[in-house]
């Protein structure tokens, strides 16, 4: 309603009363959750993605952060399945299977955390009647407010904690569930007579490998030197620069990455996105071997069985500079299931009017089928009411 300088108390009682009623905007805490743009949700599948997927028995979650969109897609009942779920610039993804509890980082200022959890049954109501959804899908149970200066990028469970890479601190942050936060771990390299530095991002410290404890976790940095040149400035120097930190040593053990991300433990081998170049591979005595080359930024990085799911992303103009390894015109947004073995491309889903994907993760398909938003529905639907009307969380 196009509210006037001569509307009267009704209308505007009316345009308040009509505000926040899709379930969307209230679960997204933004008033446009509820309207996506169609070509944002389209895509298009190549190779045997849909059949890798299927095979794989899982959903795949996938944060899209400059479209503010967090993915799911899955193969349930003989047929594809994509839903989603809007949030502010969605980044890392984690996931407690012990407690049942997908968390996803959203990097606005202030940083938020959700803690989602799916749907196992719906109250038994008088007024609504929708029974326990098959689908299970995820909603959000809690979310958590926090300085926007942590800058937060990847999440991880360790040892039944939650971490988060607080790439703004260039330190490794615990985010307690009382919703305050700790700093835990920072390397070496930031260290100066007067102090570690946290006032600034200096190195992108941005994803974690997460071991059984801290210590035996691994991180990854776009460089180890402190300097006035910055992430985000035109002149930061890249290529070859990345490096990856141990937890015990807090010191350098593997250069010559670019840009690095989405560090990640595979069957006792530690595996990387090597960004600037579009490639996935393992760090092995202090370099990173190559697996396969995409096309585009690589980042996200989650495996099941044995397939490796490898997001890429569109290189944005202004950070050509971040990707001298690759063909910024022929980058594409999407998401590829890669064979570990032999680095072949079983599969992929490509969104082509997609920008920036951020975080990969696979749950199994009896968990969750995804979220309540399907992309095949352009607004809410009666049952996303009903459902979030009504819903049960089984804590057990």
């Amino acid at each position: 309603m196009r509210r006037t300088a001569q509307a009267g108390p009704d209308d505007l009682w009316n345009h308040h009363n009509a505000q926040w009623r899709a379930p969307a905007q209230i679960v997204g805490q933004w008033s446009d959750a509820d309207k996506v743009e169609p070509e944002l949700l389209s895509y298009k599948a190549r190779g045997a993605w849909w059949e890798v997927l299927a095979e794989s028995g899982a959903t795949l979650l996938v944060t899209r952060e400059y479209e503010h969109l967090v993915i799911a897609m899955c193969v349930a009942d003989g047929g594809t399945s994509t839903t989603y779920m809007r949030m502010p610039h969605p980044s890392g993804l984690a996931v407690d299977e012990a407690r049942g509890i997908v968390y996803i980082a959203s990097t606005r200022n202030p940083n938020l955390v959700y803690d989602l959890m799916p749907v196992t049954d719906t109250l038994n109501r008088a007024d609504v009647q929708i029974g326990p959804p098959k689908d299970r899908p995820l909603v959000p149970v809690r979310t958590r407010f926090l300085p926007g200066s942590l800058y937060l990028h990847d999440l991880a469970v360790i040892g039944g904690a939650l971490y988060a890479n607080a790439v703004g601190q260039n330190a490794v942050v615990r985010l307690d569930d009382d919703g305050r936060y700790e700093r835990v771990w920072w390397p070496r390299c930031i260290e100066t007579s007067a102090g570690p530095v946290f006032g600034q991002n200096h190195i992108q410290l941005n994803s974690i490998a997460a071991g059984q404890d801290l210590r035996r976790s691994y991180f990854s940095a776009s460089t180890d030197r402190i300097s006035a040149r910055r992430p985000g400035h035109k002149n930061f120097p890249v290529d070859k620069r990345g490096v990856i930190f141990s937890g015990a040593t807090r010191d350098v053990i593997a250069r010559g990455l670019t840009r690095p991300h989405s560090a990640r433990f595979y069957k006792g081998r530690l595996w990387v996105n090597n960004s600037g170049y579009g490639e996935v591979g393992v760090i092995e005595r202090g370099g990173f071997i190559p697996v396969a080359s995409l096309p585009g930024w690589t980042r996200g990085l989650c495996f099941r069985g044995a397939v490796a799911f490898v997001g890429t992303s569109r290189v944005l103009p202004r950070f050509h500079q971040y990707a001298p390894g690759l063909n910024a015109s022929a980058s594409v947004c999407g998401v590829h299931a890669i064979e570990v073995r032999t680095g072949r491309i079983l599969g992929s889903l490509i969104w082509p009017r997609g920008n920036q994907i951020f975080g990969v993760e696979c749950v199994p398909g009896e968990f969750t089928a995804g979220f309540p938003f399907s992309a095949r529905k352009a607004r809410a639907s009666a049952r996303d009411k009903a459902l979030f009307y009504a819903f049960v969380i089984n804590h057990s």
